[in-house]
């Protein structure tokens, strides 16, 4: 059974910084893309980065130049390092894997709550 486990969410003042890690466990061995998705309360889950097979990212426009996500295959590890917070970045972020196992499959994780005072 595949999961991920999110950490390093928390309380943090406006123009502070945190880093979420997600890792994963099960039988996960060929990783296609990772990615980063948050809901605040009272909106839709929105993607904020992701990250492809390749290497490639993308980005959310509300948090370009300030939020970087990079990962570990090897530890099968994503990370979002998340500089210049504001309160509107306020939500629960989840990450999300799609990995190949007898086809295209995804997983989620259970969400860490974000928390921006202004």
């Amino acid at each position: 059974q595949v999961q991920l486990v999110e950490s390093g969410g928390g309380l943090v003042q406006a123009g502070g910084s945190l880093r979420l890690s997600c890792a994963a466990s099960g039988s996960i061995f060929s990783i296609n893309d990772m990615g980063w998705y948050r809901q605040a309360p009272g909106k839709q889950r929105e993607l904020v980065a992701g990250i492809t097979r390749s290497g490639g990212t993308n980005y959310a426009d509300s948090v370009k130049g300030r939020f970087t996500i990079s990962r570990d295959l090897a530890k099968k590890m994503v990370y979002l390092q998340m500089n210049s917070l504001k309160p509107e970045d306020t939500a629960v972020y989840y990450c999300k894997i799609t990995y190949y196992l007898y086809g295209l499959r995804e997983v989620w994780g259970q969400g860490t709550l974000v928390t921006v005072s202004s």
